[in-house]
């Protein structure tokens, strides 16, 4: 499917204008000044840290030793912990003490701003690169005027599903969340009868984290209850439709899926997916590409649609997408921003989008045949990120990391029985009004 790639700007533009994280943190230590030829004549050795979930380690390291070969510099790869909740706090760690350890980050749609003390300019390197990427997603990661970091890929939550149990059962595709319950527990039970005593449901990110934080804002938003923290800057978390959100995902734990999900991430739910165990699953893009591959159990047994719609009939998915920086304390600033130029120019781009199924941020790429070929559900991907929406970054700036740990805590208490929905959403409001501290984030 081709479509109208300006009209697919705008719409992404809409969304993530919202996703830019606004605010910053205190002043950071100063960066030691580092000459504009890196320091020293020769190869140079970098630090990389580009994500630790599912293929990202080893597709970095390939793209990162084709750079190394084309320049005769070297990279190191750092592990990253799997949650971006813990990913954020050692880099506000590392940062806060002006550590040189790490020359190119991973950084998450909502952190440039939060960043912004600690971060180089990257227009000096780029020489017009940005040009390329939505406009949106570079107004996104420019602060004060400074481009703090580079697109690498965005993306946007997604519903995976067992079309050949769902043919099976002769069902369709779920529209609502009523109905993919319905479809999981006729499909389960009877997965089960016939001998898969590990059939599940339906996984999704249960932990206590920021992927709860997203998974619960496509409940509310779908069930028509906003998105905890609105654009204007109001609290709208005390509302029965995000209540009765939040007690429809309870109902599941336990019954369509498993009480681990409770302790599970992205990883974790791919995972029960991909070894044939569950029949449906939320996640993001990157979850298709390793379906693909000759040892995954479900390999073309995999169909992706939209969320289900909540009462309303309304989708909804949460923004994502990551992006790749340079601390300003990197020894090496010029060979660490020609590596995120390398990163994420096109050709990796089309590459990174073929292999792993990563969604582009150069708009021509969307209608490249290569990439619809390898990620046949990219032509159907403006719809959905038409109905995305934003974590509330913008509007809460520095104070986001507070507002998503009690937003991910306020679904956690209902999902683990602690709490209804009602209780949670309006303790939740209180907990965002002390974070507030008045009538202004």
């Amino acid at each position: 499917m081709i479509f109208d790639m300006k009209k697919m700007a705008l719409a992404v533009g809409a969304t993530l204008v919202l996703a830019a994280c606004g605010g910053g943190s205190k002043e950071a230590p100063k960066a030691a000044a580092a000459p504009a030829d890196g320091g020293k004549a020769g190869p140079v050795e970098l630090t990389i840290s580009c994500g630790s979930v599912g293929q990202d380690f080893e597709m970095c390291k390939k793209l990162t030793d084709a750079w190394s070969q084309k320049t005769g510099n070297k990279v190191k790869l750092f592990t990253a912990p799997n949650s971006s909740t813990d990913i954020l706090a050692l880099f506000r760690q590392q940062f806060g003490a002006g550590s040189s350890d790490l020359d190119v980050v991973m950084v998450d749609v909502v952190w440039p701003g939060v960043l912004k003390n600690h971060l180089l300019d990257l227009k000096p390197y780029t020489n017009g690169a940005e040009a390329k990427h939505f406009p949106a997603i570079v107004a996104n990661n420019t602060i004060d005027g400074k481009l703090l970091a580079m697109p690498w890929f965005t993306d946007a939550g997604l519903m995976y599903y067992r079309k050949d149990l769902l043919e099976k059962y002769k069902l369709t595709a779920p529209k609502t969340w009523d109905e993919m319950a319905a479809a999981a527990q006729k499909v389960q039970d009877g997965e089960r009868a016939a001998g898969n005593k590990d059939m599940q449901g339906f996984v999704f990110q249960g932990k206590a984290y920021e992927g709860l934080t997203c998974d619960a804002l496509e409940w509310s938003a779908s069930f028509g209850g906003g998105s905890f923290v609105e654009p204007d800057g109001k609290i709208s978390a005390n509302n029965p439709k995000t209540a009765a959100a939040f007690d429809a995902a309870a109902k599941w734990v336990g019954v369509i899926s498993p009480k681990s999900v409770l302790n599970g991430a992205e990883e974790e739910a791919r995972g029960i997916f991909q070894n044939g165990n569950a029949v449906f699953m939320r996640n993001w893009p990157y979850a298709w590409a390793l379906m693909q591959k000759d040892d995954s159990k479900v390999k073309g047994k995999v169909a992706v649609s939209a969320l289900p719609a909540g009462p309303d009939g309304k989708s909804a998915a949460t923004l994502g997408g990551w992006q790749l920086a340079v601390p300003k304390y990197s020894k090496h600033p010029k060979e660490a921003a020609d590596l995120v130029i390398f990163l994420t120019s096109p050709e990796i781009q089309k590459q990174r989008a073929i292999e792993g199924s990563y969604n582009p941020t150069i708009p021509e790429l969307y209608k490249d045949a290569d990439v619809l070929k390898a990620a046949p559900f990219f032509g159907d991907l403006y719809e959905v990120l038409t109905n995305a929406v934003a974590r509330p970054a913008t509007v809460t700036g520095d104070k986001y990391n507070e507002v998503s740990a009690a937003i991910w805590n306020s679904a956690s208490s209902v999902l683990n029985g602690k709490a209804s929905g009602a209780d949670a959403v309006k303790k939740l409001e209180e907990d965002l009004t002390k974070i507030r501290r008045g009538d202004k984030w």
